[in-house]
């Protein structure tokens, strides 16, 4: 499916907008001004729009599946020139100049940072949010916007913490194309950073409301869902 504007409102129709699950903090600042209230901060907050947005806390089955995939890329990048961050690491739009907090970005290559304090990157390959009922809307919303603007993207990654659903974005010349997957028995390739993550290693040990849990056996309409179709 070729991700448009249709689907991912462009950042200049998403600026006035609140981000889902944050608080705003007025008045409007400077990056300038953010930076050095952020790492004088005891909490994360982003930058969008001129606006300071704390973040809220997250669930443990958004914790569990971070916890899962990082352990999952250790394994996979320990050999090579890449890094891996959870959570902590926060990234830099040079175009929105918008800075944002993923919960895991992977930088394949010499990393670049806006700094010599070392906190903001400025050139992620790979980007993956875990979505929430309170930040899926900004996850495919806003922070999309902002993220597909970094040159150096390739691919963004959104997983549900509720039910097995993985969509993978991938950046493909000028446009960007969604593959989804909803079996534990696919798996996820990144291929700008040539991993390979199986949806069980994922979901390992996370409670699932309306789908089966790992370890449980297929749906009994598994036989209709799609194993990682891609559309355009």
């Amino acid at each position: 499916m070729a991700i448009d504007d249709e689907v991912y409102p462009r950042y200049q129709a998403l600026q006035v907008k609140k981000p889902m699950s944050s608080v705003a903090v007025e008045p409007r600042y400077t990056p300038e001004q953010y930076l050095k209230l952020e790492r004088a901060a005891p909490y994360k907050s982003e930058f969008i729009g001129g606006r300071i947005y704390a973040l809220a806390g997250a669930s443990r089955e958004h914790n569990l599946i971070v916890f899962n995939l990082a352990g999952e890329l250790r394994l996979q990048l320990r050999d090579r020139p890449c890094e891996a961050y959870a959570t902590d690491m926060r990234v830099k739009c040079q175009v929105t100049t918008g800075y944002l907090y993923p919960d895991l970005v992977i930088v394949c290559g010499e990393p670049q940072f806006e700094d010599h304090e070392l906190d903001t990157l400025l050139n992620p390959t790979v980007i993956i949010e875990v979505l929430s009922p309170s930040t899926e809307a900004g996850d495919r919303g806003y922070k999309f916007a902002h993220y597909r603007r970094i040159p150096s993207l390739q691919e963004y990654v959104m997983i549900a913490q509720d039910r097995v659903h993985v969509e993978r974005a991938e950046r493909r010349g000028e446009g960007w194309f969604l593959t989804e997957l909803e079996r534990l028995e696919d798996v996820l390739m990144l291929t700008s950073i040539g991993c390979a993550i199986p949806l069980r290693a994922i979901y390992e040990k996370v409670p699932l409301s309306d789908q089966h849990a790992p370890g449980q056996g297929p749906r009994a309409n598994d036989d209709r869902s799609p194993r990682g179709g891609e559309h355009e």
